[in-house]
């Protein structure tokens, strides 16, 4: 199965190479024929100087001219079509990429880790090798940040529901999810400030004083200053004086103006092309059928705006501004046209329609971002299911033949069983026989669950729940934190999760690790009767089989589990399969002697 998904996008990636290679023949053969417009040029140049007739340059001129803006416009839409298409085949290399080494191209979320929170550390949620570095589709700083918010706290039940029917309907548009991560690629190398910087701009009006008359006198200036000047030339010198006044009078107002024309201009360096690719990705939201109630809303949200028209017209507004930065031109156009001004009161008046809409707009491709990331498994994995969402009064987590997602190759499932229950769950065991990779498991999934997202099992229900958890404690020498007082920061905020947050499932590997044996299990048992006293519920992994006795003092709470291991001619095999009872087998003696140390009995 997995091959197959692979095969389909290498040849999808073979095509779009072979769609790249006609494109920028294409535009390079449009080189050679500017290249031959320009060499006819000077050839009419130099017949107008042997024949000393004007007339051959200024109709030979105009023509070459003509193709010569023809060509440079057919090359432009050939190199975009071959930019489009190198694009595409590093989307679908990078899906191979993913699938063989879990490698992307996207941003692994490694600013979004935090050791203090709730679980996404332990978890493996942010950074190399992570739950986001796999699913990740993200090109956009704010679709980043969407997806890392949805991974970072669950979901309630509708919002989930909400999610799983439009990321079913990303899934099965495939060719639209591919073509959109295209067109928004260039977003990967993307400059966030500069995009802060607009929307800081665009939602701050500025105050033009005088606006009411310069904009009437900007749609007449070019004509009076046009026909001043051809007055002067046909009629009488004294107009050329008019039109040099006129000219020296519209270069005050830019000048008196020059700061709100400063202010504009900062924004223009790029930010023009950057929203027209912007419009393209809106037209293609827009112009797509969706049927999933989540997707339709966000669909309309852009239909009622006219968001790909209005961005569009923004994008033209700004690359026009800054036609007033070239020198010659910029002259010309701010003496003539008042230029400058012109493009900052257009602006300004696109402001006022549309400032409230702008950020809303932009909203809508992160949260499309998110649900195309949360589409991966669906498209990638097909033998991962959609879970169930439970609406139990207890806790609900069940779960058949349930894996890690992050693990390559050969992955070893299990069944856990958590039906409308409050159970705290012992689960004891040798080292390395899967313990900690099992309470990740249920974590991981569970995260992927709530976030909207298909699970890597073969069937799960499980309720709304807020994980915690309590696995990789360790010192920090900047706060002066020793392990155990870390490990104690850590049981403080579980304990105080557990009282206050919403229907907490813990997850603890191996407590109080930073201190002696005696103080461990009289600490460990006390902390794990506390939560049963708050009607704690999770999962507690540990060495000590003396935790498991709490069965025995809460029958109709605790319930044990164990990984072992065999032992076979001195050979240690695991299973990593979870068993019902208590651990009876342990390792840490045959492990020494591998190492050379023997371990005596007392």
């Amino acid at each position: 199965m997995e091959q197959d998904i692979i095969n389909n996008y290498m040849q999808a990636a073979a095509l779009a190479k072979q769609e790249a290679d006609k494109y920028k023949g294409l535009a390079n053969y449009y080189s050679l024929l500017r290249l031959g417009v320009f060499a006819l040029m000077i050839y009419v140049i130099y017949l107008t100087i042997a024949q000393d007739n004007f007339t051959i340059m200024a109709v030979g001129f105009v023509v070459l001219l003509a193709g010569f803006a023809w060509l440079v416009a057919r090359q432009g839409e050939y190199e975009r079509q071959r930019d489009y298409y190198l694009d595409l085949e590093k989307i679908n290399l990078n899906e191979i990429n993913s699938l063989q080494s879990n490698t992307n191209l996207y941003n692994n979320g490694q600013r979004y880790s935090n050791e203090k929170h709730f679980y996404s550390s332990d978890l493996d949620i942010f950074g190399n090798a992570s739950l986001f570095q796999l699913i990740n589709r993200a090109a956009t700083s704010a679709g980043n940040d969407k997806l890392a918010a949805w991974l970072n706290a669950p979901a309630d039940k509708p919002t989930v529901l909400s999610r799983q029917e439009a990321f079913k309907e990303v899934a099965a548009n495939n060719d639209w999810k591919v073509n959109t991560q295209t067109k928004l690629l260039f977003a990967t190398k993307e400059d966030t400030d500069q995009m802060k910087r607009l929307f800081i701009y665009l939602g701050i009006p500025l105050e033009l004083s005088g606006e009411k008359w310069l904009s009437p006198y900007i749609k007449i200036a070019p004509y009076l200053l046009l026909a001043t000047i051809l007055a002067g030339i046909f009629l009488h010198p004294v107009f050329v004086f008019i039109a040099v006044a006129i000219a020296f009078f519209n270069t005050l107002i830019l000048l008196a103006k020059g700061s709100f024309i400063l202010k504009g201009g900062a924004i223009a360096d790029k930010i023009g092309s950057v929203l027209a690719n912007y419009a393209i990705v809106f037209k293609a939201i827009e112009n797509q059928q969706w049927q999933s109630k989540r997707c339709t809303e966000l669909n309309e949200k852009l239909r009622v705006n006219q968001t790909s028209k209005n961005i569009e017209e923004l994008s033209k507004l700004i690359n026009k501004l800054s036609y007033s930065l070239i020198m010659i031109v910029g002259f010309i156009l701010n003496v003539f046209f008042l230029w400058a001004l012109k493009q900052i009161l257009l602006i300004e008046k696109w402001k006022r329609n549309n400032q409230h809409n702008f950020e809303e707009a932009f909203d809508v491709i992160a949260e499309f971002e998110a649900l195309m990331s949360i589409a991966v498994p669906s498209i990638n994995y097909p033998d991962w299911t959609t879970p169930i969402i439970a609406d139990t009064k207890g806790y609900t987590v069940i779960a058949k033949n349930i894996a890690h997602p992050l693990i390559r190759g050969k992955r070893v499932d299990n069944d856990y069983n958590l039906q409308d229950a409050y159970n705290i769950d012992i689960i004891t065991g040798s080292n390395m026989a899967g313990k900690s990779t099992f309470l990740r498991t249920i974590g991981i999934n569970t995260v992927l669950a709530l976030a909207g997202s298909k699970v890597c099992a073969s069937a799960m229900e499980v309720s709304v729940i807020t994980i915690v958890s309590y696995m990789r404690i360790k010192d920090s020498l900047n706060e002066s934190t020793s392990t155990f007082k870390a490990e104690l920061d850590r049981l403080q905020m579980l304990l105080a999760a557990v009282e206050n947050e919403y229907r907490v499932f813990f997850l603890i590997d191996e407590m109080l690790r930073g201190t002696n044996s005696m103080d461990k299990y009289l600490g460990s048992k006390a902390v794990i009767e506390q939560l049963i006293s708050k009607k704690g519920v999770g999962m507690v992994a540990t060495h000590d089989l003396q935790i498991a006795r709490l069965e025995d003092k809460y029958p109709n709470y605790v319930r044990n589990y164990y990984f072992d291991i065999q032992v076979i001619d001195g050979e240690m095999l695991f299973d990593y399969k979870i068993k019902h009872g208590e651990c009876k087998t342990f390792n840490a003696s045959l492990l020494l002697k591998r190492i050379g140390i023997n371990v005596g009995e007392e």
